[in-house]
């Protein structure tokens, strides 16, 4: 498993030599988000459909 460092060092390996700071993290941010949503989902922190069709529904009507 790579720690935290060595999936930086690799990311910036893939990123343009031009990019800014701002580029960089906003592909950090890209790259966590697929793993905080497996996590969760192996919580058990998840919606059923239904749920979200009725949040939506709420906001929509805001």
């Amino acid at each position: 498993m790579n720690t935290a460092k060595d999936e930086v060092r690799q990311l910036l390996d893939r990123v343009p030599d031009d990019a800014s700071l701002e580029d960089i993290q906003y592909h950090i941010y890209v790259c966590q988000k697929p793993d905080h949503g497996l996590t969760a989902a192996d919580q058990g922190r998840v919606l059923t459909q239904d749920e979200v069709e009725r949040r939506m529904a709420r906001w929509l009507e805001q």
